[in-house]
């Protein structure tokens, strides 16, 4: 993904500035919640600095609120760090948070063991299954265009089936660098793993410290079937 120049509308996506980027992604946000209101939208928050940073964007929409659901997705391995994190912003926040598991695969998966179906048993059929019980049309998720070769020609407003729903993707044009910069012009808490030297979150057994790329110390395994679990109903 290096070097790789995006275009919206025609501009070059590298020159905006951050305050370009954070319009764009408000513009959008408001879009999906008047056209489908507040009640058949959520958003997902993994604890990781992306999701964060789609929250707060959600709440500067919205006059510093979000006041759609938002929900955790608990494969049961994430970092205790991760999830007293979680626990802090739903509280500070004040948000809607929903932790939804899928407790019958956790009886025969053995984690992180083949990361196909562990990701799409754990990760992918929570969501799937909460989009079918509160049928919900629209989902906002925290990826971005440059951090996953599976994800760089993504759509901020993406079709999914079974269930049918939008994926809403606000912040597809923020760089890593640009997460990190909104994070620090807000001057929003974030987990406190990053100071140790992690540089993108999973669960604790397909992650590591450090890596040549944003998401290098991530399974590799994981990373190389991304395109297949996206199909899946993962993001």
């Amino acid at each position: 993904m290096k070097g790789v120049v995006f275009f919206v509308d025609g501009e070059r996506l590298y020159n905006w500035t951050l305050e370009q980027r954070e319009a764009e992604s408000i513009r959008i946000i408001k879009e999906t919640l008047e056209r489908f209101g507040t009640d058949k939208v959520a958003t997902t928050f993994t604890g990781g600095k992306d999701s964060l940073t789609l929250l707060h964007l959600i709440k500067q929409a919205c006059g510093d609120r979000v006041p759609v659901r938002v929900l955790k997705i608990d494969t049961s391995v994430d970092f205790k760090e991760i999830y007293a994190f979680v626990d802090r912003i739903s509280r500070e926040w004040n948000l809607d948070l929903h932790v939804v598991r899928n407790d019958e695969a956790l009886k025969t998966i053995k984690t992180a063991e083949d990361h196909v179906q562990c990701c799409y048993q754990l990760k992918a059929v929570p969501l799937l299954n909460f989009v079918r019980e509160h049928s919900l049309e629209a989902v906002f998720t925290a990826i971005r265009w440059d951090e996953q070769e599976a994800r760089k020609d993504e759509e901020y407003f993406a079709e999914r089936k079974d269930p049918d729903h939008l994926r809403m993707q606000p912040i597809l044009h923020f760089r890593e660098i640009d997460i990190w910069s909104y994070i620090r012009k807000y001057e929003l808490p974030f987990c406190e793993l990053y100071r140790r030297g992690y540089r993108s979150l999973d669960c604790e057994p397909c992650t590591g410290r450090g890596g040549a790329s944003e998401r290098g110390a991530r399974s590799r395994d994981k990373e190389a079937a991304m395109q297949r679990l996206r199909e899946m109903g993962y993001f």
